[in-house]
């Protein structure tokens, strides 16, 4: 008999583990038995060695063996078959295996391509739609990291099925649970009958949402320190937002003027004689250029309080950022605090949406948090505790800020070659002409310098990259709170890649539920507003945001320890970025990890620094002892 015969009719080491037994030969090639688990599984090589022995007539030392003998069971023809066969059914197998993951990869990917619009409101895993509106054609993924996502992406297959780390959606520092809200207690008292006002101080707030809220406190502040009566604030209309929307459209106005009744005077219009006048011609008006950006008490009572005696009304103009955060006094800092936590609450129509939007994304009732209830209000579900849903979905909020305006004005590239940088260029021309003029003026600066000094916003794949590397699995919820993406999908599939289950206030809520805002661009982004605060992690890519401030120090002062923040480093996350062709993965986790956890390091408000971005001081929250 030829040795190709013998190797045929031999199991091979595959065969045998396969079948989880070892063939034992006793007398020819007639009986095999097979050794039960509980003994002892022979080397492969003696085995070997024992069936070229018998299968050639050679004798052997019976006593050699001995070690090998077993009680096992006959297993007749039909195991004879399977070891033979057993090679090609675990390729067939495994055949299926790869063609089931691709059918669900392009499933994924077509579902992002055509998503359907969500008609209930179970159904809160609608894949992200993105628009082109800069892009008329659909282009190829725009990837500045193939390896690093490449990485990404089998990192996150492998962990799929595995626990996640248990602090990966909690405050790192537990002292945080110590700091308790408390800027509506203990406001020095002023009612409006104790002491005369000084004159009406009214305020045209400019910008999105955000600017205005900043602006409403920030008014309320130099109203108390200029002992003035305010006059209700009003929203500029901008060409930028494009929205109509006044104050009582956003806000509650009973509760703000009911909550601050005892610290300053509030109206909802000036006095009749008042509104004749013409501020700008009688003197009253300020603009931003009367003011430094970040100007302290005496620079308004230096500046604005004679106006103000003089003609009994002073009118800001384009008001926003104008009132440093220190040197300030104690109480107006803490009013500040209080109109920002406590004062603004959304009207009940956006906290419906926003209440229905929670809802959707977690897919069951939840008990309401601190964050809840000052978000939403009398909408929040109230239940028995035994009647709440347990193990309901947690979510990711990511606020990408990636819009073609910040990525052309911040002179960056972004791998989009010739085309990209044509493009941002003539956006520049026609939006940024101011921007273009100074730069002729200035030190020229490269791109590349201008990405390892931390000045480019993150691009959705970057994003990507440091969630996959935080260790947040794939099958994520993350919504995405962000105007258009330059780019479009083309920039969105890296990071759908690796993160698909991306969900939207547009995915969520259905086009009735939406028509109320439709064109209400403050509103909508109310909406946003919401979903990133309630969430069960808040990612930032751009720590400048006014969004991001906000949202982050909201959570800080309601979240109660629970409400972890990320904040990438962007001149860091550079650093690590730019060794996508040699930096192991393992060790990009460990300097990513590094980078979001000395970000969350506990500390309190720091000299100069914002107090709705860090409300842990003694103006704005108590520490337990």
């Amino acid at each position: 008999m030829e040795l190709e015969g013998l190797q045929e009719g031999v199991p091979t080491p595959q065969r045998w583990l396969s079948l989880g037994a070892s063939v034992i030969i006793t007398g020819g090639m007639k009986d095999h038995k097979i050794i039960s688990s509980c003994d002892i599984l022979p080397s492969w090589k003696r085995v070997k060695k024992t069936l070229l022995l018998h299968h050639y007539g050679l004798r052997s030392d019976s006593s050699k063996y001995n070690y090998y003998s077993c009680r096992g069971i006959y297993v007749g023809k039909k195991h004879l078959w399977l070891q033979k066969h057993i090679k090609t059914i675990v390729v067939v197998l495994g055949l299926l295996g790869c063609l089931f993951l691709i059918d669900s990869f392009f499933i994924s990917f077509f579902e992002f391509e055509n998503p359907q619009p969500t008609t209930s409101s179970n159904n809160s895993s609608a894949f992200l739609q993105v628009k082109d509106s800069n892009i008329h054609m659909k282009q190829s993924p725009i990837q500045m990291y193939d390896r690093l996502l490449n990485m990404a992406g089998s990192a996150l297959a492998e962990k799929e099925f595995k626990q996640e780390p248990s602090n990966l959606w909690a405050e790192p520092y537990q002292q945080a649970s110590l700091w308790k809200p408390c800027a509506d207690k203990n406001v020095k008292h002023n009612p409006g009958n104790i002491v005369k006002s000084n004159g009406y101080i009214s305020v045209s707030a400019n910008g999105g949402l955000n600017q205005q809220r900043v602006a409403i406190c920030n008014a309320v502040a130099v109203a108390s320190l200029l002992n003035a009566t305010l006059v209700m604030p009003k929203f500029l209309y901008s060409n930028v937002w494009k929205d109509p929307s006044q104050f009582g459209d956003i806000y509650q106005e009973d509760y703000f003027m009911n909550i601050l009744k005892d610290d300053i005077r509030i109206v909802k219009e000036l006095p009749p004689h008042m509104k004749s006048k013409d501020s700008n011609a009688v003197g009253s008006q300020i603009t931003d250029a009367d003011l430094p950006k970040e100007a302290t008490s005496a620079d308004y009572i230096k500046i604005v309080l004679p106006i103000l005696l003089k003609n009994g009304f002073v009118h800001f103009l384009g008001y926003g950022n104008r009132l440093g955060f220190d040197p300030l006094p104690f109480d107006i800092q803490r009013l500040r605090c209080k109109c920002n936590f406590h004062a603004l609450k959304f009207t009940q129509k956006i906290q419906q949406a926003g209440s229905l939007l929670i809802k959707r994304i977690r897919k069951y009732s939840t008990p309401p948090s601190m964050l809840d209830t000052q978000l939403l209000g009398k909408f929040i579900e109230k239940k028995e505790s035994h009647e709440y849903a347990r193990g309901t979905t947690k979510y990711l909020a990511l606020h990408l800020r990636f819009e073609i305006d910040m990525v052309a004005y911040s002179l960056c590239e972004f791998g989009g070659g010739e085309n990209e940088r044509k493009e941002l260029q003539a956006y520049r021309e026609s939006h940024f002409p101011l921007l273009l003029q100074r730069l002729k003026n200035s030190t020229f600066i490269s791109a590349a310098d201008l990405r390892k000094l931390g000045r480019c916003p993150l691009t959705p794949e970057e994003a990507g990259l440091v969630l996959a590397g935080l260790g947040f699995k794939r099958s994520t919820y993350i919504y995405l709170a962000s105007s258009q993406i330059y780019g479009g999908t083309s920039r969105m599939n890296p990071f759908i890649r690796l993160y698909p289950n991306v969900i939207t206030k547009e995915n969520l809520l259905t086009p009735t539920e939406l028509a109320p805002f439709k064109n209400f661009s403050s509103q909508l982004a109310a909406l946003d507003f919401i979903a990133c605060a309630s969430a069960d992690v808040f990612a930032m890519t751009d720590s400048g945001s006014q969004l991001s401030s906000l949202v982050s120090g909201l959570r800080t002062y309601y979240g109660s320890g629970h409400a972890p923040t990320l904040r990438p480093n962007k001149k860091r996350l550079s650093s690590i970025l730019s060794e996508d062709g040699t930096i192991g993965w393992n060790n990009f986790k460990g300097r990513i990890k590094k980078m979001i956890q000395e970000a969350q390091k506990l500390g309190t408000k720091g000299y100069g620094k914002s107090i709705y971005r860090h409300p842990r001081c003694q103006e704005c929250m108590c520490k337990l002892h």
